[in-house]
């Protein structure tokens, strides 16, 4: 279990090792190092998704370890307060990004759009009145980046208990 203190109250993540090894061993790896604290959540698509694990405050980008393989055939499916590996348009280009899905998302689930879709990896197992919570936040677009939460949406400390 890899809990995540916000400033909008805990997250609690249940990682699916099983069907995801490479996905969750990857973010537990992020989670030891104390990567993801003090990062934010800096995209937000209402009734869609919350994305974090990449971003300072000042919307500075961290430096990620190497990309990731997508397992996205793993049979798991993109529903409402699951967790996904954030890419690119490459489809193994996942490092440190996640995102938490608001609502059911089919057309990320393997093949997706593109024949590789987005691995989910994880789900939130307490904590959904904060995710939902996230998901209302207000956005607006600050310098390239679009859907950033006006209030600042941090991940105090990620740990493992």
């Amino acid at each position: 279990m890899v809990i995540f203190e916000t400033n909008m109250g805990n997250i609690h993540i249940h990682l699916d090792k099983k069907n995801a090894p490479i996905s969750s061993q990857n973010f537990i790896n992020y989670v030891k190092d104390g990567f993801y604290d003090g990062t934010i959540f800096h995209r937000v698509i209402k009734n869609f998704m919350i994305q974090g694990g990449g971003f300072n405050k000042d919307m500075s980008q961290k430096p990620t370890k190497t990309e990731i393989e997508n397992e996205a055939k793993n049979g798991l499916k993109n529903t409402k307060h699951t967790l996904a590996m954030a890419r690119t348009v490459a489809p193994h280009s996942a490092s440190s990004q996640f995102f938490i899905n608001t609502q059911d998302n089919a057309f990320l689930d393997f093949p997706g759009q593109d024949g590789w879709g987005y691995c989910v990896f994880a789900k939130v197992v307490n904590g959904k009145r904060v995710v939902n919570k996230i998901n209302q936040v207000t956005t607006s677009n600050k310098g390239t980046h679009a859907n950033v939460p006006n209030d600042t949406v941090m991940i105090i400390k990620a740990y493992i208990q």
